[in-house]
């Protein structure tokens, strides 16, 4: 969809009386319901997929040391990861995954209410990831995989060999994009401390943690992506002053030219 023809459908965007946009408004309210319900029995199919042992042993790096994947779990008993795209030698992180970053500061006291650790996992070296972290700001827990297999294993990283023709990444073959991609992994662990792989999502699965999109959804210009999904998205230290709001003129004052 281009920019002028979302520019019109705004600019000329059909202008109804109260009754008859309630009218129009229960029909949409009728299809967000079965949307509800459709997400709400796919939520039940996720949690019903069969799990995979973990017999590998994981190491990561973080800020205390080394950890295993048992480790990062903080005595709950799921963990979440975000597959973060940084790689060894990397300037900054991926601005999509940053953008992902952004919404989990927020969330992470809830989730560890819930039963849920959550922690972002990335190849560079600890040193890189502590730099950038620093720059962007955020406390959530960030180890590194650096010299591991965890982000090949689960299918985020990818060998040089591979850059030369396909991947397989999100359950299928895919060309070659980059060697580092996103996602979103989740693990549980049972009381004798073995632990399974529950759940890997990828592509516009990692949308999940990306509650401004949600919110952009519900308006009238939505997502507003004419140069492409994502195109728009800056770290968020990058990004140029937004626009400032436009003040109405208080009430009984007059302008003059």
């Amino acid at each position: 969809m281009s920019t002028a023809t979302s520019e019109s459908t705004i600019t000329n965007h059909a202008v109804v009386s109260q009754e008859q946009w309630v009218s129009e408004r229960r029909k949409l309210l009728a299809r967000e319901k079965e949307l509800t319900r459709l997400r709400d029995q796919v939520a039940r199919e996720r949690r019903a997929l069969p799990w995979v042992r973990i017999d590998k042993t994981y190491s990561f790096e973080g800020p205390e040391g080394a950890r295993t994947l048992a480790d990062l779990f903080e005595g709950r008993r799921q963990l979440m990861v975000q597959h973060f795209m940084l790689g060894p030698g990397w300037e900054e992180g991926c601005p999509s995954c940053s953008f992902m970053a952004d919404h989990t500061d927020g969330m992470n006291v809830h989730l560890a209410h819930r039963d849920v650790t959550f922690v972002a996992i990335s190849r560079a070296p600890l040193t890189e990831i502590e730099r950038f972290r620093r720059r962007m700001g955020w406390k959530f827990r960030w180890v590194s995989s650096f010299g591991g297999d965890f982000n090949f294993d689960f299918h985020v990283s990818f060998a040089p060999q591979e850059a030369k023709g396909q991947v397989y990444y999100n359950y299928g073959m895919q060309p070659f994009e980059c060697d580092e991609l996103p996602g979103i992994s989740v693990f549980y662990k049972d009381d004798a401390g073995e632990v399974f792989h529950a759940y890997s999502t990828y592509r516009r699965g990692v949308e999940a943690m990306m509650g401004t999109y949600n919110l952009l959804d519900l308006t009238p210009k939505g997502r507003d992506e004419h140069d492409g999904a994502m195109a728009w998205v800056r770290h968020h230290d990058r990004y140029e002053p937004a626009p400032a709001a436009t003040a109405a003129p208080a009430a009984g004052s007059s302008c003059h030219t």
